[in-house]
């Protein structure tokens, strides 16, 4: 069954975005209709509340949101729209080497507020270490499958 997907990207330099993009193409070739929010305002969120949700956020400074993607966070932490029927995914890009509370901050956070949302996730959230994983995708990829499977179940 086909799947409508939004994918929303929390990216600094770019390298949330480059598996956004990768990972939108498989979802695509996969049969779904995904579309990619690099600016994402709470409406393109709320547009998608009776379908699948997949967060790509790599996380900046102390552990944080990155600017592209906090307006959103915001607006969904403010207006709390409770969402039980969202289903979702968090791909949560970060460096453990800048210690254990800060890593993956930015994927972490939007992954809690989605749960106290009661949004189901379809799988955990992956954690991309970029010191263990130089390249995200090698991760990323594997892991998308089996979330892309669990919303064809669904």
């Amino acid at each position: 069954m086909m799947a409508k997907i939004g994918v929303f990207v929390g990216s600094v330099f770019g390298g949330a975005e480059e598996v956004a993009q990768e990972v939108v193409c498989y979802l695509v070739g996969a049969g779904h209709q995904v579309e990619l929010f690099l600016e994402p305002t709470l409406e393109d969120f709320l547009g998608y509340q009776q379908d699948l949700a997949l967060v790509v956020s790599s996380t900046t400074g102390q552990g944080e949101i990155p600017d592209n993607l906090l307006p959103l966070y915001q607006a969904l932490n403010d207006s709390f729209p409770l969402m039980p029927r969202l289903r979702y995914g968090v791909i949560a890009l970060g460096d453990s080497s800048y210690g254990e509370d800060r890593f993956c901050g930015g994927g972490r956070q939007f992954d809690e507020l989605l749960a106290q949302l009661q949004a189901k996730p379809l799988t955990e959230r992956l954690d991309v270490d970029a010191c263990v994983n130089f390249d995200a995708l090698e991760v990323a990829m594997p892991w998308v499958e089996g979330w892309a499977k669990q919303a064809d179940a669904a």
